[in-house]
């Protein structure tokens, strides 16, 4: 059975039922893009894998109880689990996100060759650290979590807010803690091209 194919579509003219019958694939599709289990969610949000279970599959009606702890693990917007239509210009498309190793890529630049930017997430799991080297110089900025990055000597955690850069022929790793997943923005570039970041220093203030 398609599931794409029957899912009803979220929208100004979609039915109240329509909505709700999308919402279980909808987290299903989600917590296996994070690379999340029924029982690690379980603890994290403190519902049953029973219910989580019968969630997805379309047996329990969801209800604001159950999503709002399901939206928080994983970190996204509760519009996002129940297929609110997105606000702003409609002519505005997003680039198709590409996963690698359960890794969701998207990319947020067009052009080809030059700067690169991509919105990066990065699934809860733990991996060994592989560090490779190529040509290049990369800016990392964390939105959301905490991701674990192995840059030659140095081992080093980022949390929201931080920001990390480095030439990428230092041999470099990054990935996750193991304590949720994590979302970041990566910029790279050729070798030789860096990221600045200019500021305006602040006036003294008068007496």
């Amino acid at each position: 059975m398609d599931t794409h194919k029957d899912e009803p579509a979220a929208g100004p003219e979609a039915s109240t039922d329509d909505v709700l019958a999308s919402v279980g694939p909808r987290l299903r599709a989600l917590r296996k893009e994070r690379g999340a289990t029924l029982s690690g969610l379980s603890e994290t949000t403190g519902i049953s894998v029973s219910t989580l279970s019968r969630l997805e599959s379309g047996l329990r009606k969801p209800s604001l109880e159950l999503l709002l702890p399901i939206a928080r693990a994983h970190q996204v917007p509760l519009d996002e689990l129940v297929g609110a239509p997105p606000v702003g210009d409609p002519r505005v498309r997003g680039a198709k996100p590409v996963v690698r190793h359960g890794r969701t890529m998207i990319p947020l630049t067009r052009q080809p060759g030059g700067l690169q930017a991509y919105k990066i997430i990065e699934p809860n799991r733990r991996t060994e650290p592989d560090p490779q080297t190529h040509e290049g110089y990369e800016w990392i900025y964390m939105l959301s979590g905490k991701l674990r990055i192995v840059l030659g000597e140095h081992d080093v955690v980022l949390g929201p807010g931080e920001a990390a850069e480095f030439d990428t022929r230092v041999p470099h790793w990054f990935g996750s803690t193991g304590e949720g997943p994590a979302e970041f923005l990566s910029l790279f570039g050729p070798q030789g091209e860096r990221m600045h970041v200019r500021a305006r220093p602040a006036r003294a203030k008068e007496e």
